[in-house]
């Protein structure tokens, strides 16, 4: 379960799709299969969660070995960028970026961490639009056990960006539901939310929204389409697209 965030100055553009996907370290289906998913949506920029690196898992072995990241990119025609949460299995485990347009910067920033709760952590990329302009795109994932650690992490999240001299999308897993205390600091300090509120989790009986775009900045900004893609059951969580038009 994760969080992504974009933060762009646009002057003509294009409007851009956003996509967050949470792939539960593909328990539930190939790499090609989530990868030819991917390439399919033809998004601007992806925000990956659950995603290993090389690990072994018990109960994914059909994936040993598989850096995710990189074999979707490589499927999606994309640029990728992987950032580390924690060691796992021989490997590693955590979020993915994947971006139409060059990434110029990037930056992996942990996340506070709780005792006895998983190392979560911000994948910072800044991308270079085809007009020149920059973005800077975040991918995260909240603590899934603790409201406590999760108003934390999202207080650090609100400070990290509050002098952020470009808008910026926040997109992704934030394990909590649209009316807790989390995501209400999101929006008391500015994010718009640029979903819906259809139930992303999970795919076998969808009862709750975690997964999310969020807005904030200067420049007015338009959603011109959101969905959440019910067809797509490759994971446990269904994807959220959106698309977006930022003044």
């Amino acid at each position: 379960m994760a969080v992504l965030a974009v933060s762009l100055v646009a002057r003509g553009e294009e409007p851009l799709k956003i996509l967050s996907y949470n792939l539960r370290f593909g328990e539930l289906a190939t790499v090609e299969q989530l990868g030819d998913f991917v390439a399919s949506q033809e998004a601007d920029f992806v925000a990956l969660q659950e995603c290993d690196w090389a690990t072994k898992r018990e109960r994914a072995p059909h994936q040993h070995g598989v850096k995710f990241v990189s074999e979707i990119a490589h499927r999606a025609g994309m640029f990728g960028l992987y950032g580390k949460a924690i060691n796992y299995k021989g490997g590693y485990y955590g979020v993915g970026i994947l971006s139409r347009y060059p990434i110029i910067k990037s930056e992996r920033v942990l996340l506070p961490q709780k005792p006895k709760t998983e190392q979560r952590t911000l994948l910072v990329a800044t991308a270079e639009l085809p007009s020149g302009d920059l973005l800077t795109f975040v991918s995260t994932h909240l603590e899934v056990s603790s409201s406590e650690a999760r108003m934390e992490q999202v207080e650090f999240i609100n400070r990290y960006f509050d002098e952020w001299p470009y808008p910026v999308i926040l997109v992704g897993d934030m394990n909590a539901e649209p009316h807790t205390k989390e995501m209400q600091a999101l929006v008391e300090a500015g994010w718009k939310n640029m979903t819906n509120e259809e139930k992303t989790y999970s795919t076998k009986a969808p009862k709750i929204k975690i997964d999310y775009i969020f807005y904030r900045g200067a420049r007015p900004v338009e959603l011109r389409k959101t969905e959440v893609v019910e067809w797509c059951t490759l994971s446990d969580h269904f994807p959220v697209v959106s698309i977006i038009d930022i003044k």
